[in-house]
């Protein structure tokens, strides 16, 4: 147990520091399993997913929760499955063209005498 207040003190921000980071490496944890997750589903929202982990992953790396080379090398992988996943091209959808038809003429109200 630390004995001085500077001790002390360090310990309490070591526990909080602790604990921002346990939270930081949670998130990208889980941001890079549910974008593997959506890759090999085949689902349509692999990019916004790609980019959420990318920024998790930079945000860890920032903030020296994990080494900046880590998250450059889990970037580099899920790009890697990212390309090599066969992506369907989203399908175009068409719209039926509305035809433009000319408005009928108003009929001429009979006037009553």
């Amino acid at each position: 147990m630390p004995v001085t207040k500077s001790a002390k003190k360090a310990l309490t921000v070591a526990h909080r520091r602790h604990e921002e980071n346990l939270l930081q490496r949670a998130a990208f944890k889980r941001a890079v399993k549910d974008t593997k997750k959506a890759v090999d589903a085949g689902a349509t929202n692999v990019a916004e997913l790609f980019s959420k982990a990318q920024s998790v992953l930079d945000k860890a790396a920032k903030n020296n929760t994990i080494h900046p080379n880590k998250a450059a090398r889990l970037k580099s992988r899920l790009a890697k499955k990212l390309t090599a996943a066969p992506v369907e091209a989203p399908k175009k959808v068409t719209k039926a063209k509305a035809t433009t038809k000319k408005a009928a003429p108003k009929k001429a109200a009979a006037k009553k005498a």
